[in-house]
């Protein structure tokens, strides 16, 4: 493509969302909106309504007989393997058999003619349990030795002796909650019965080929008897990565038995039951530094609340360890993680994938430094960035830390230095004159590493047909749940083959198409896929490009593919080219892979590459609490984040603006909470609150660091931008923590934990009021 020849959707182009007009009007299809054959039937889980216990009894008789039903599956009835652990651990069963490990485990399934008739057959079981103890929080699951759910990890660098000899010490125990996904969505799977061992499912999940395992797995029969399609998703988040095992393998095992289509839908209570969430840690650490502020040594332990099963939570621990750092150099470090067993549903993948937790244990005791020296907590983090060539926790080199330069332009473009002393001087008169109103700003910054810790998961395919009328079929191995991927992605495609986007229809994912593909997570579904795409044109583009050269007897240089195909001196229309091409049998598909260099890691030794490239960002971050109720507002939050070359600019500022807005709401108002027969309350919209519109910033200001360039060589050289700007949100919380610092003059660090409710902030306020 010439380099001066407009191509509409090129990459770098603010486009809008493919699906955008049928999103807001509702047109677009969903797995539930799926035209249902004649027949189809509807299934229901049946759950355990204790904590721990041995099942003694069921009885299923009343639930057989209950209007419309046709089938009630237990694990007697899986022909295959009742397992559909993902990480092969084989600890997580998709019926519990003889014991049940949470409150709210499938213990059965029902199906029937509706899904009303299904769901009110299962309250009609009987089931006798023999009650067993049960723990519910990491702590009390340590402290009664429930043990790990996987191998914990430790990372260790540098001279541990460097804690002693510091000037100072801290140390102190953070908690940080869990939180929701809340996908608009919630988990769906719709089976169809083919001949003799085959079945497609259509399924809301980030991870196709993993349904495709796990369906295959529990029906006894190789992966190519199942096909899994995905349109896209209305949000996954994580939440669909692992955890729509269960609902697809019903329904396809439901399917297979009566051969008739089967659908499961749970309500959404079920669903916050059934599925796991973002783990919650206590962390407890110490920390060494100086005078000055800057950090000698750090020591942490992790203790995630995992839940019964393995599920992610190995990677997802690793990866809090990975980040205990954030921007910050420890010249000596020692982190150790400990994934505990619990008698809860199993935590799994959340946006961040457990490095939001890792950092904010870093901005804690930046701010514990900072309080105990009565400095701006904005200069201590300035004091510890990373330098060039300084080596991480795991021991990989940081080689493109732009943070400077991010924290530079941010500090002028908030004002921040004016503003902080403003909310200083507005907490003054309100001690003095006795307001109610008192103010917190905090700047945060981010460094989060890009690439999936498991190596082999950092692969792609994808899959490009021109048809002879010159139009184009895109599919590629990621999914689409909202974040633009598939518009990325044709974009990529638009500027390679050098035509409009116009051209390129993108398809449902589906395993038929491209096989053994990665989650869509990590945020790595550009970066992986694009590629994957670029290849699969490469392959096109010298293909007819030598074709072309031949036909016409010119030197391949002289041909260009475009919407105007350029060979020699003479033109033609990209569909006539390509017409001409099918007539002399030149193939007009190809396979792209792709697969990310220069990676490493060894689990064993803690030490690699386990990141192909970071992300950096920073957010600051203005806060209004009324101290008579806790409440609070945000006043201003202005962010400056790094997405390399922008793939697209307004996507990408979407995907910034929706993860401060998500990010901020996991650190104050997303509260999860299990009473004391383990049974979680926090289950429904009445009981579980997720930021709503009135409570993003009054004044948001978000930039994208524009001059940014990626020196890796990424897909157009452009950043991941689903997880890093997640943990910006921080902001908020370190400026609600400054708010109430004010009521002890600053003079100690009030340690909120997570999430800062309004109740949480009262009572923080309450123990430090005079």
């Amino acid at each position: 493509m010439k380099q001066d020849v407009f191509v509409k959707g090129a990459a770098h182009t603010p486009i809008i969302h493919d699906s955008a007009v049928k999103h807001v009007t509702g047109l677009a299809d969903y797995t539930d909106d799926l035209l249902e054959p004649v027949g189809t039937l509807h299934a229901y889980l049946g759950l355990s309504t204790v904590a721990h216990g041995r099942i003694v009894g069921m009885d299923l008789d009343a639930v057989r007989k209950a209007p419309g039903v046709h089938l009630v599956l237990t694990a007697a009835d899986i022909p295959g393997h009742n397992d559909i652990s993902p990480t092969g651990l084989h600890d997580e069963p998709l019926l519990a058999q003889d014991e049940v490990q949470f409150h709210g485990q499938p213990i059965f399934a029902v199906v029937a003619e509706t899904r009303d008739q299904a769901r009110r057959a299962c309250q009609l079981a009987r089931v006798e349990y023999e009650e067993l103890p049960f723990a519910i929080d990491a702590i009390s699951a340590r402290d009664a030795g429930m043990g790990y759910v996987t191998k914990p990890l430790k990372l260790k660098r540098g001279d541990m002796a460097e804690m002693d000899r510091a000037p100072r010490r801290i140390e102190g125990r953070l908690t940080v909650g869990g939180q929701e996904h809340f996908y608009l969505e919630s988990q769906i799977a719709f089976s169809i019965p083919g001949e003799d061992d085959e079945v497609v499912v259509n399924v809301s999940t980030q991870h196709p080929s993993e349904v495709q395992h796990m369906v295959a797995h529990v029906l006894g029969v190789p992966s190519n008897a199942v096909v899994v399609n995905v349109r896209r998703m209305g949000g996954g988040f994580g939440g669909k990565e692992s955890q729509m095992n269960p609902f697809a393998c019903i329904s396809a095992l439901a399917a297979k038995k009566l051969k008739r289509a089967v659908k499961l839908r749970p309500d959404r209570d079920d669903d916050f039951s059934i599925t796991g969430k973002r783990h919650d840690f206590v962390i407890d650490y110490r920390a060494g530094y100086d005078e000055t502020g800057k950090i000698h040594a750090v020591d942490a332990d992790f203790y995630a609340r995992c839940g019964f099963s393995s599920d992610l939570s190995g990677p997802v621990t690793d990866r809090a360890l990975f980040h205990a750092d954030n921007a910050y150099y420890y010249p000596a470090v020692e982190l150790r993680s400990h994934p505990m067993k619990t008698n809860t549903c199993s935590n799994t993948a959340f946006r961040g994938f457990g490095g939001p937790q890792g950092v904010v244990m870093a901005e804690r005791i930046v701010e514990d430094i900072a309080y105990a020296l009565g400095r701006d907590p904005l200069e201590i983090r300035k004091l510890n960035l990373y330098e060039n060539g300084q080596l991480t926790p795991y021991h990989q080199e940081v080689e493109d830390q732009i943070l400077p330069r991010i924290f530079e332009e941010l500090e002028a473009s908030s004002d921040y230095h004016a503003r902080r002393q403003a909310v200083l001087d507005w907490n003054a008169r309100a001690k003095e004159q006795g307001g109610a109103i008192r103010k917190g700003i905090a700047l945060t910054p981010v460094k989060f590493g890009i690439s999936f810790t498991a190596t082999w998961y950092n692969q792609a395919g994808a899959l490009i047909h021109i048809y002879s009328d010159g139009s184009i079929h895109l599919n590629h191995g990621g999914t689409e749940m909202g974040q633009g991927l598939n518009t990325k992605v044709a974009q990529v495609v638009a500027e390679a083959l050098g035509v409009s986007i116009d051209r390129i229809k993108i398809t449902k994912t589906t395993t038929e198409k491209v096989p053994n593909t990665s989650a869509t997570a990590a945020s790595s579904g550009s970066d992986l896929n694009g590629m994957a795409a670029l290849d699969a044109c490469r392959q096109l583009i010298e293909r007819l490009t030598a074709f072309a050269a031949e036909a016409r007897g010119v030197p391949p240089e002289l041909v260009n593919i475009g919407e105007t195909v350029q060979i020699g001196t003479e033109e033609m229309p990209f569909e006539d080219f390509v017409k001409t091409a099918y007539l002399a049998r030149i193939q007009l598909s190809a396979a792209g892979f792709y697969k990310t260099p220069k990676i490493h890691w060894n689990r064993d030794t803690g030490q690699g590459r386990p990141f192909y490239y970071f992300a950096y960002g920073a957010a600051c971050s203005e806060v209004s609490v009324d101290t008579l109720t806790g409440e609070y507002v945000i006043e201003r939050a202005d962010v400056l984040h790094d997405v390399g070359r922008s793939l697209n600019p307004a996507l990408d500022k979407g995907q910034v603006e929706g993860a401060f807005v998500q990010g901020t709401g996991w650190l104050t108002s997303e509260e999860l909470w299990w009473d004391d027969k383990g049974r979680l309350r926090t289950h429904a919209p009445s009981t579980y609150k997720i930021p709503l519109a009135s409570d993003r910033p009054k004044v948001f200001n978000v930039d994208l660091a524009d001059w940014s360039v990626n020196r890796e060589a990424t897909i157009k050289r452009s950043k991941a931008v689903g997880e890093p700007p997640f943990m910006l949100g921080i902001s908020v919380f370190q400026a609600l923590n400054m708010a109430v610092a004010s009521f002890n003059g600053y003079a100690e660090n009030p340690r909120i934990d997570a999430p800062a409710t309004p109740e949480r902030v009262l009572m923080a306020i309450e123990r430090l009021r005079p």
